[in-house]
């Protein structure tokens, strides 16, 4: 099959020329990785290593998933076209490219485009979705992943990412392409007239929506802000929305331009330390109060605050805890707090959260991790008024403060991050360090963890999927000697409980499983949706932190030994 799909690729007249010398060049390992399989289109839309290939990104796949999309479209008829798809793009090598090769493309399948001028962040391309009433959007994009990444992300009429029945409608349409370098983007000049560019005319009212969101608006801003958005899409509107609420933001000068290689930065990625090396230099040359980082698509922020003379760099359990608390906090002492208030986090994220919100009468539904879970939730709550939200978060270092957007969205986090750190320094001479230990005295402290195995190619795959099924086929009973109390598995949709079984509802079928041991930690396994890793969660209770870190220690180690991942 590998050898089949290769002499299709490199011997077709249709190839995209750039493609065909890398694929001459290929080893036989590189040769099979790019083609033992299709690259899965599915609710994470698609991500994976650009280059040429049935399992790479490239013009070609990225073809063959808008073809699909249009496919879809079309079937909903007239009105869907007319209302088209809005398109945004990153900082990554193709990402113009294949962003305008899309608009193309649906111009030539009659369904009207609108495709930024220029990068954009992810949730500016959601908020675009229904500002301009547009059937959906797609975001070219591969979020935090390393530099070889890009990858496409499809947004429904609400500005939330597909939702699992959605994308395997769109699923099946792209599957039924059986030849992607078939279809090409030659339109002609009635259909461009289907493209329009846009830029400021939806960026002006992003930021207006931003700017909304502040609670307490006219806090004294005595904060010293560092700012890097790493090379990617939140450096124009982070800095604008400072400026214009008055905050002192000092940017990462050396990070700010759109470098898709990444040159000034260890890595992207905001929940890996190298994401602040340059960011913590700025800091102490500039006695900063916060560091905040954010992902290339601008989805994504991580935090850093100036504790007892030290750096201390928050997890996104932490950070978002401590937004959660200040929000709250606000609507309880300005009267503002809604009637039914929902938190929405996930089932990798910290107790912490849930704890914060119950103190302050909200109640928390759990998704499965991917935003879009988050947003559909909203959405409907929005139609029914069952409740009202108010925050939700990932652990991930993703948060959305108000949902006129309907994914993670980092402006937002970052200017309400600066609220609050510059309102607990002002009315009580507090950082959000402090503000976290105030948590954890009052709900119990939380050593929070994630440790990513990656595995690549089709042997990487193969072992991710050998360490679920040995874990269902034979369920731990204790953990470092610790009994496991209950058990959920949300593939099987099962829960395990002293020694019974029952149906877990209220999720939609996924390869996590989540093992709750008898001193009120848990521990989570899943692989990841958008790389090549198995991800191992952490939420340990403690003491205090010195035994939280201790056991931590212990369960990681004993999950190594039990899953044969240690080094």
């Amino acid at each position: 099959m590998v050898d089949e799909r290769f002499g299709k690729w490199v011997n077709s007249p249709n190839l995209d020329p750039r493609y065909k010398e890398e694929l001459e060049k290929m080893t036989p390992q590189e040769r099979n990785d790019a083609f033992y399989t299709n690259i899965e289109f599915g609710t994470a839309g698609m991500r994976g290593v650009l280059g040429p290939g049935t399992n790479r990104i490239n013009l070609h796949t990225i073809r063959k998933a808008t073809q699909g999309f249009a496919d879809y479209i079309k079937e909903q008829g007239e009105k869907a076209c007319q209302e088209g798809i809005a398109i945004g793009y990153d900082n990554r090598h193709m990402s113009q490219e294949f962003a305008y090769d899309c608009a193309d493309l649906l111009a030539k399948n009659g369904i009207r485009a609108y495709v930024f001028e220029s990068l954009r962040p992810t949730p500016e391309l959601s908020f675009a979705v229904r500002h301009l009433g547009c059937f959906g959007g797609i975001m070219i994009t591969a979020s935090h992943n390393p530099r070889q990444y890009n990858g496409y992300k499809l947004y429904d009429s609400k500005g939330c990412q597909l939702i699992p029945d959605l994308a395997a409608a769109v699923t099946e349409k792209v599957n039924a392409i059986e030849d992607e370098l078939s279809i090409d983007t030659e339109i002609t000049d009635e259909q461009k007239e289907l493209i329009k560019v846009i830029g400021v005319d939806v960026d002006r009212p992003y930021y207006d929506a931003v700017e909304s969101i502040q609670l307490n608006p006219d806090v004294k801003k005595d904060i010293r802000i560092v700012f890097s958005p790493e090379h990617g899409t939140a450096n124009i509107p982070v800095r604008t929305i400072y400026e214009e609420t008055g905050y002192h933001c000092i940017p990462v000068e050396e990070q700010c331009t759109p470098d898709p290689d990444f040159s000034n930065t260890p890595t992207p990625n905001p929940e890996q330390p190298g994401a602040y090396e340059l960011a913590l230099k700025y800091a102490k040359e500039n006695d900063a109060d916060i560091i905040l980082v954010c992902d290339p698509d601008a989805d994504r922020m991580g935090v850093g605050v100036k504790h007892d003379g030290e750096y201390v760099v928050m997890t996104g359990n932490q950070s978002g805890a401590v937004l959660l608390e200040y929000i709250l906090e606000q609507l309880d002492r300005q009267g503002k707090m809604p009637e039914n208030p929902v938190m929405f986090n996930t089932v990798v994220t910290s107790d912490l959260g849930e704890k914060v919100a119950s103190a302050h009468g909200v109640e928390t539904e759990k998704t499965l991790t991917g935003f879009k879970f988050i947003g559909e939730k909203v959405a409907k709550y929005e139609q029914n008024h069952a409740k009202n939200y108010v925050f939700g978060y990932e652990e991930s270092y993703g948060s959305l403060i108000k949902p006129f957007v309907r994914d993670k969205d980092a402006p937002q986090a970052c200017l309400m991050l600066a609220e609050a750190a510059s309102w607990y320094k002002e009315n009580e001479g507090k950082d959000l360090v402090d503000v976290l230990e105030d948590l954890y005295k009052k709900h119990g402290t939380y050593e929070e963890s994630q440790i990513a195995i990656e595995l690549d190619g089709e042997a990487g795959a193969n072992r991710i999927k050998k360490i679920l099924s040995d874990l269902r086929e034979d369920s731990p009973a204790e953990i470092e000697g610790v009994p496991v109390v209950r058990s959920e598995d949300f593939k099987e949709s099962l829960i395990r409980e002293n020694g019974k079984t029952e149906e877990l509802k209220g999720f939609v079928k996924s390869d996590v499983l989540k093992y709750f041991l008898e001193d009120g930690s848990w521990i989570a396994v899943r692989p990841s949706g958008t790389e090549p890793k198995c991800k191992f969660y952490y939420c340990i209770k403690g003491e205090n932190h010195a035994d939280a870190k201790e056991k931590t220690a212990k369960y990681q180690k004993a999950m190594a030994e039990l899953t044969g991942t240690a080094e």
